[in-house]
């Protein structure tokens, strides 16, 4: 196989994942251990996020003509890429936790240099601001709960004045 053909495998893959993804976050991820490396792979696994390493010129190629071209000015060094599919903030709050606790252990070994969430582009202080909004699931559950407490309080004052008005009856 000639090596363009080699080539146009990847950024074929690379656009595949760009069609079904609905962010991307770009990491610089030098001075990672193994360790640390792999337990960020794994969370990022489960969570349902594709974190792979590929060259940058195999991404501009990739990332033409896609809602995705914003990063093109981002590609400069080794970068590693994040894609989420189904939530959008998980791969970014992923990331940003596993640099928070990286930071904390004087390792700053993770740096987010930018990222593209539902076709906006946002630099680094822009992806940790994303990274720092709840997942779906507890965006709901706290909805749910805000429904719950003053339905709860209606119906004891409903139930009090229920009681109230058996007694006085009697």
């Amino acid at each position: 196989m000639a090596k363009i053909e080699q080539k146009q495998v990847i950024v074929n893959e690379i656009k595949e994942k760009l069609e079904k993804a609905t962010s991307v976050v770009m990491v610089d991820a030098r001075g990672l251990t193994v360790e640390q490396d792999t337990a960020l792979r794994k969370q990022l696994r489960e969570a349902g996020v594709d974190y792979k390493v590929y060259k940058n010129t195999m991404v501009h190629f990739a990332i033409q003509g896609t809602q995705f071209e914003g990063l093109d000015a981002y590609l400069s060094g080794p970068s590693t890429f994040a894609f989420s599919y189904e939530d959008a903030a998980a791969g970014a709050s992923i990331i940003n936790k596993v640099a928070k606790d990286n930071f904390a252990k004087k390792a700053e070994a993770l740096e987010v240099k930018a990222g593209v969430v539902e076709g906006v582009l946002y630099d680094a202080v822009g992806m940790k601001v994303i990274a720092d909004i709840p997942s779906r699931d507890v965006l709901l559950s706290k909805l749910l709960g805000s429904f719950k407490s003053p339905m709860s309080s209606f119906a004891r004052v409903i139930d009090q004045i229920a009681k109230k008005g058996e007694s006085a009856a009697e």
